[in-house]
């Protein structure tokens, strides 16, 4: 019998960089509507060519937000100046628009945040945190999976970057099935690896910095409503949602995914092993946990004790953890550790997301779009509702939040003067802004769960098991809490 000879994948990303192009131009040649003007048409353009590169992967997410700035830059620079309609923008004036993202202070967090988790990774800060908490839980797989959602949520904290969260705790945890004599692909490791990531997304929306896709949002919120959100502000809105899903997901997971054992043998013994490896707590460990307390503490008592932002405090103490002798680490680790990248796009998108705001391209997609569902005649829950769903549907679209938020969350701001919201327009944003960071159901929802998914260790059947009912019952909460909890405390 003949061996069949594989077919060659084909690869469709020229394609879809074709079609990027094809639909933007389309939308340029368009006739303008008389109620919107060329520069937000042509911002509209610009969305929609991203979109479709976001979603595809058509290229990596910097180069698509290099494509963003050249664009910007001349179809927004040879587009009427909405002041002076005679003149063009010019390409001077758009470049800087295009750029504009990079003097946001979201931009400086997120940054900050990076060389924070890249800090924890150098000194493996993060890791001897994780074996100490998963030593103490016991060794029943049910005390396991307790201990892989106490994990992520003590680093939530600590590590504002959700990958680093994942990467400090999976790997752990296939330790411990593999010191039990099971492969990789066992139930033991589905169970506990997607417990980790799952984990990992529900307290990316319970506290302000752990994720980046919500310095975007505060990023939008700040520059069109002119308010900021502390981080304790934050944290009560939250985190109570999030603690709730916690114990969700506990019982979801031990429900739906059955391990070979009850109890993992050697697991115990594994752990201690490795923490015997890391040897005792070194002075760098020391000082980045003095200066993570006192981070901590001044991002809870933001607005509160001192009039300190989050952004300033973080910042401030990156200057220290870099610094000769007191800091943890150099510059040229720093270089190795952090993906630069990230920062571009996420500057690029709080820039095209600023541009479709100034242009009222997001305000009348958002007439055109919301307006034709009726949104404006609909009670306040039955719009969130309504949203919700439509960002749970997108999502499954989008691999990246941070991408994800660029583009919904000001056509979700331009909405609030749609509708008759008749309660606090930040609130209705931010709602949206969790639901944008639900990335229970696919392993191409969010990045930890792609690196959790590259083990090995469990299917895409066995992610759709779990997260379909956490998506489920996330979504029920978000409507529970819109109702009463949410109104209580004055977020709605």
């Amino acid at each position: 019998m003949e061996a069949q000879v594989a077919k060659p994948k084909h690869n469709l990303k020229p394609i879809w960089i074709a079609i990027a192009f094809a639909v933007m131009i389309l939308i340029v040649l368009l006739p303008t509507p008389d109620d919107l003007p060329v520069m937000g048409q042509r911002a509209l353009a610009i969305l929609a060519f991203a979109v479709i590169l976001w979603v595809t992967e058509a290229v990596t997410y910097p180069v698509s937000a290099a494509m963003i700035i050249g664009l910007v830059a001349l179809l927004i620079g040879f587009s009427p100046d909405m002041a002076n309609p005679e003149v063009n923008v010019g390409t001077k004036k758009a470049l800087t628009m295009a750029l504009g993202g990079f003097s946001n202070s979201a931009v400086a967090l997120v940054a900050a945040a990076l060389f924070l988790a890249s800090a924890m990774q150098a000194t493996n800060l993060h890791k001897r945190l994780a074996l100490y908490i998963l030593s103490k839980v016991g060794v029943k797989t049910g005390a396991i999976v307790f201990g892989a959602i106490l994990v992520s949520i003590i680093l939530a904290f600590f590590v504002p970057s959700a990958t680093a969260r994942a990467g400090a705790v999976v790997p752990i945890l296939l330790g411990m099935v593999a010191a039990f004599g099971l492969p990789t692909n066992s139930r033991l490791a589905a169970l506990l690896v997607i417990t980790a990531v799952q984990a990992v997304s529900v307290w990316n929306i319970g506290i302000k910095t752990a994720a980046a896709q919500n310095m975007v949002a505060l990023g939008f919120i700040e520059k069109e409503f002119g308010e900021s959100i502390a981080w304790s502000t934050w944290f009560l809105y939250a985190a109570p949602w999030s603690i709730l899903m916690s114990f969700v997901l506990y019982f979801v997971m031990i429900k739906l995914i059955k391990p070979e054992t009850k109890v993992v043998e050697g697991g115990k013994e594994l752990i201690q092993g490795q923490l015997k490896e890391l040897g005792p707590m070194k002075p760098a460990e020391i000082r980045l946990i003095v200066v993570s307390l006192i981070l901590l503490f001044l991002w809870a008592t933001e607005e509160k004790l001192h009039p300190l932002d989050t952004t300033t405090v973080t910042v401030v103490a990156i200057a220290l953890l870099l610094s000769p002798k007191i800091g943890v680490f150099d510059w040229k680790t720093v270089e190795r550790l952090i993906p630069w990248g990230t920062i571009i796009v996420f500057a690029v998108g709080i820039a095209l997301g600023t541009i479709l705001l100034d242009t009222t391209g997001a305000q009348w997609l958002s007439d055109k779009v919301f307006g034709a569902m009726g949104l404006d005649t609909m009670p306040l829950l039955a719009t969130i509702a309504l949203l919700s769903l439509f960002n749970i549907l997108i999502h499954l679209g989008f691999a990246s939040a941070t991408s994800l938020s660029s583009a919904l969350i000001p056509i979700f701001i331009a909405l609030t003067s749609t509708i008759a919201i008749n309660a606090n327009d930040i609130g209705f944003v931010l709602i949206q802004q969790f639901v944008i960071s639900f990335g229970f159901l696919l392993p191409v929802s969010a990045p930890q769960n792609m690196l959790a998914y590259g083990t090995g260790a469990f299917s895409v059947g066995d992610f759709l098991k779990s997260g379909i009912p956490l998506t489920v019952i996330g979504y029920l909460l978000i409507l529970l809490f819109s109702a009463t909890y949410w109104k209580w405390v004055g977020l709605l």
